[in-house]
C-alpha cells in the first residue's frame, strides 16, 4: 500500500475518461474497504480456511 495520493491517483489513471463523480467515490469507497481489511487481517487473529469452514460447518448443521 502506498501513499493516499498516490493510491488515488493510481485509481483515477485506471477509470474512464467518462466515469462520474459517482462513479468514482465509489471506486474510492471500495479501495478504502479493501485496505481497511488487509490492515485488520495484518494486526487481528485471522482464522484460515479450514477452521472457517468447521465452524460454518457447526452453524449450518452440515
Amino acid at each position: 500500500m502506498g501513499n493516499p495520493k498516490d493510491e488515488v491517483h493510481s485509481l483515477l489513471a485506471k477509470l474512464p475518461e467518462d466515469a462520474s463523480y459517482e462513479d468514482i467515490q465509489y471506486h474510492l469507497y471500495v479501495l478504502e474497504k479493501v485496505q481497511r481489511g488487509l490492515r485488520r487481517a495484518e494486526t487481528e487473529a485471522v482464522v484460515s480456511h479450514g477452521e472457517a469452514k468447521s465452524r460454518l460447518g457447526k452453524w449450518l448443521g452440515s
